[in-house]
């Protein structure tokens, strides 16, 4: 059964700062996204509640059926304030496009997430058995986040005063990202929690740029390396997060490179720890595996992805640290291509001084 997280692309303790330092308007946003957030969450623990008591699919509660034969369905929630899911069907697989900007970029977006799994690592759709792929946008009121709720994606519109208007479907990596989380949840079930946690975020940055290099057809080299280029609002920074050089994306953007940095945060719930620096402390596997993508060079998809993938869904479990990700990279890059490739994953891994 699928956990109910909620697997949110906007850093916690970004909102929570600006929601005690922004200004008048963003503390307003950051406020309601961080109400919004925990609103859902409460919800969602009553849908897993549910789905145990009645031994319910996971999806069936909240009116779905993720076994349909139809594998992408795009929703709209209406920005009513509505917390329901998925909403209003809007777009389903092979039916032309709407009039929704949204709807368009929801639609494309997963579909050339699936197209990425489909043909470079040969799995069909999140759960491997052909998952339809559920979203909704334009949730909530100018919602400042998007999110894998454990079932399905959603997408907030952006409130400009934090991310910008629209800019959560329009960002091809955040969408790879998200969906990435559900074959995490199919696969390690790593724990969002401290560094289980992290590994669960950097292994979702992983994918949603590899998603949009391979769209792009860039190389290693080439890539920009950023999570969310362009999401936010231009006075707060250009990305979500960087793997090239983590802690530059954004004012106030305190991920670490490297293990000296490594930030110890307890997991009590409040915004600013988030789950014990999840999406904080994913700088150091995101950074290690950049090192390991450009050591490889040419695509970074076909040797580095490939192995941080085949790790991601045989070898690691829900409480896997920073440790069995570096050695369980090294073993199986050794597995799928040889001595050259493993001493480079490893390599990157002493780098960031997670193998020593």
């Amino acid at each position: 059964m699928i956990a109910n997280h909620h697997c949110s692309i906007a850093p916690p303790d970004l909102l929570a700062r600006l929601a005690l330092d922004g200004t008048s308007a963003q503390k307003e946003a950051a406020l309601r996204a961080l109400a919004t957030s925990a609103a859902f969450r409460q919800q969602r623990a009553v849908m897993g509640k549910m789905t145990r008591q009645f031994h319910l699919p996971t999806g069936q509660a909240l009116g779905f059926n993720i076994s349909s034969t139809r594998r992408l369905t795009v929703y709209d929630n209406q920005t009513k304030g509505r917390t329901f899911l998925p909403g209003v069907r809007m777009r389903g697989w092979g039916e032309p496009p709407s009039s929704d900007v949204a709807v368009n970029e929801a639609y494309d977006g997963s579909s050339e997430t699936y197209d990425f799994y489909k043909k470079v690592m040969g799995r069909n759709s999140l759960d491997n058995a052909n998952m339809e792929l559920v979203s909704s946008v334009h949730y909530g009121v100018a919602y400042d986040n998007a999110f894998w709720d454990g079932t399905q994606m959603v997408y907030g519109d952006g409130s400009g005063q934090i991310f910008q208007i629209g800019g959560l479907t329009h960002a091809l990596d955040v969408i790879g990202h998200e969906l990435t989380h559900g074959i995490t949840e199919f696969t390690a079930g790593l724990a969002y929690s401290k560094q289980s946690g992290a590994l669960n975020e950097s292994f979702s940055d992983v994918f949603g740029s590899l998603v949009k290099q391979y769209t792009l057809k860039q190389s290693a080299q080439d890539a920009d390396w950023l999570i969310g280029e362009g999401v936010l609002v231009p006075s707060l920074g250009k990305a979500l997060r960087s793997l090239k050089a983590p802690g530059t994306a954004y004012s106030g953007d305190h991920q670490p490179a490297t293990m000296a940095d490594y930030v110890e945060l307890p997991d009590d719930n409040d915004p600013r720890n988030d789950n014990g620096g999840v999406h904080i402390n994913s700088g150091i596997p995101n950074h290690a595996f950049y090192l390991a993508a450009t050591a490889l060079g040419g695509n970074a998809w076909e040797k580095a992805g490939k192995i941080w993938y085949r790790t991601l869904t045989t070898q690691l479990h829900a409480n896997s640290q920073f440790d069995d990700a570096a050695t369980a990279t090294v073993d199986m890059a050794s597995t799928l291509f040889g001595s050259a490739e493993a001493h480079a994953v490893e390599s990157a891994w002493k780098s960031v001084g997670v193998l020593s």
